[in-house]
């Protein structure tokens, strides 16, 4: 019989094992589906809004490059603003004032109606309709403004000054230069800024009598394509701008999402812990005032005071209906303390203790239990300990859970060891240790939560609620204390529990001659 016990119990563990890798392979499996699942939907969206978008780009992209030109231009316009007029004082010296003055306002109107298009689209909402219109009118002002700043070529032309040329030529190279940084979010208004500007200085070199500034009307169109270049290398620096704070955005509402999500899961757990602990409660009067009948005449049954039976059998009966009741009363009173602490109804009744009194009282409850199962304690407990202000009730459950699941863990022949002390901070500590068969690291978590019992556990000892430890640590937490469990493989268990200093009644100095004669008057 022994050895099929042990083959059911290997099954049922090889069971438990298998079950708990395919748990844990699943969840990963959801994990990596879940995240697959978003990947390809982020990946749809983005392709269908490039599909709808008629620059290839996100639509609110194409509104934010927009956006982004406007603003640009806006900030941007008192600076364009000096430079132009600062050109057109230069060029006083070279051609007549009237027709600078002429230039200048052709200039400054180009350049007002640009900016007139910039503060009205940033002033108005644009929706993604009307965002082609907008981006034309962006163009054709851009455009304007170029042609009306390169119409100065023809002049200077006519006078034929090298000086004038080569200032013409680095003004017209560095208004174009700013009009590419300034323009790089569309990529079509940087054509229509550059190309006129480019087209007047190859125009005006190309008709030089000499063959060496004809040579520069070649430089013209190879620092057009250097700007444009540029002008694409910035438009890729803000699409992968406006790219990032997308993802940041999104990554932050989903964020939002899960907090949201995890808040209404904990207010649920609460709500569904607080109903829990209020059905405990309720229940305790109705299953303990049948259970009480049950003890009581069982009890009454299997001491036969009322007569023996006349089959032997009854009385084994009656017996067995006793400690199946005194296991369920037991049950029973785990189940509605862990609820009051979880609840955090539990009242503790705070009174000076000897802990390793209370500790010895415990051991010999359970002596005869461990004698019986061949397995010897060990104490040793620390001399002049000073007083523990706790409540002794749940001092001495913490000591009976913690023995009582030493002596079932241990094997026969075994020994487990009671220690009661003090630290050097002057906390207090008492220390459980046996030498069964350990707790693997990785079930430490499950042995430690409310019903959780280990696969070596489920193998080697009798069956338990799994609500010994749970319980230990909630009073531990109500005193303030802390709670440490130590395991290793065939190397056994320890159980460390420490009461904090605050609650170690540490005895007062004596009063000197000179204090006591001061109360002495005083009284």
């Amino acid at each position: 019989m022994g050895p099929a016990l042990l083959a059911a119990d290997d099954a049922a563990w090889t069971v438990n094992e298998i079950r708990r890798r395919l748990t844990e392979e699943t969840s990963d499996e959801a994990v990596q589906a879940r995240e697959k699942r978003r990947y390809t939907s982020q990946k749809v969206r983005e392709a269908r809004e490039k599909l709808t978008s008629s620059t290839g780009t996100r639509p609110e992209f194409d509104l934010e490059l927009a956006r982004l030109y406007a603003e640009n231009r806006s900030s941007a316009a008192l600076s364009i603003l000096a430079l132009e007029l600062a050109i057109a004082g230069a060029l006083t010296l070279w051609l007549p004032m009237f027709t600078v003055a002429t230039w200048i306002v052709s200039v400054l109107c180009s350049h007002g109606l640009m900016m007139f298009y910039a503060h009205r689209f940033l002033k108005s909402g644009v929706p993604a309709t009307s965002l082609n219109s907008w981006r034309r009118r962006f163009v054709m002002a851009e455009f304007l403004h170029a042609t009306s700043f390169s119409t100065v070529v023809l002049p200077l032309m006519l006078i034929g000054s090298i000086s004038a040329n080569v200032f013409i030529v680095f003004s017209m190279l560095l208004a174009t230069a700013v009009q590419v940084v300034l323009s790089a979010s569309l990529s079509s208004i940087v054509y229509a800024g550059s190309i006129p500007i480019t087209v007047a200085i190859g125009c005006l070199f190309a008709m030089m009598p000499d063959r060496e500034l004809q040579a520069v009307a070649l430089v013209a169109p190879l620092a057009q394509v250097f700007l444009v270049l540029l002008g694409k290398r910035l438009f890729r620096s803000s699409l992968m701008t406006l790219h990032y704070r997308a993802e940041k955005d999104a990554l932050i509402a989903e964020l939002e999402q899960a907090k949201l999500n995890s808040d209404e899961a904990r207010r649920r757990a609460e709500t569904a812990n607080v109903a829990k602990s209020r059905f405990l409660a309720t229940m305790s009067h109705e299953l303990r005032t049948p259970l009480n009948a049950i003890l009581g005449f069982s009890e009454v049954l299997k001491s036969e005071v009322f007569g023996a039976h006349t089959n032997p059998t009854y009385k084994e009966y009656a017996g067995d209906i006793h400690s199946s009741g005194e296991h369920l009363l037991t049950l029973i009173n785990e189940l509605l303390d862990l609820s009051r602490i979880e609840a955090g109804r539990y009242e503790l009744n705070e009174e000076a203790i000897n802990l390793a009194h209370v500790v010895e009282d415990c051991h010999h409850l359970l002596k005869l239990r461990a004698k019986n199962r061949g397995i010897h304690i060990r104490d040793a407990f620390a001399s002049g300990l000073a007083l523990l202000w706790a409540d002794e009730r749940a001092v001495r459950q913490i000591t009976l859970n913690l023995l009582s699941n030493a002596i079932k863990f241990t094997p026969q022949g075994g020994e487990i060891t009671l220690r009661v002390g003090s630290t050097p901070d002057g906390s207090q500590f008492l220390s459980v240790k046996d030498s069964g068969p350990g707790i693997p690291e990785s079930e430490i978590p499950v042995v430690l939560s409310s019903f959780g019992q280990g696969t070596l556990a489920i193998k080697t000892a009798e069956q338990g609620a799994g609500l010994g430890l749970p319980i230990v640590q909630g009073l531990v937490d109500l005193h303030g204390g802390t709670f440490e469990l130590k395991s290793k493989l065939r190397e056994g268990t320890e159980v460390i529990v420490t009461f904090p200093p605050t609650r170690v009644m540490t005895a007062l100095a004596p009063l000197s001659e000179q204090d006591q004669a001061y109360f002495r008057r005083r009284a």
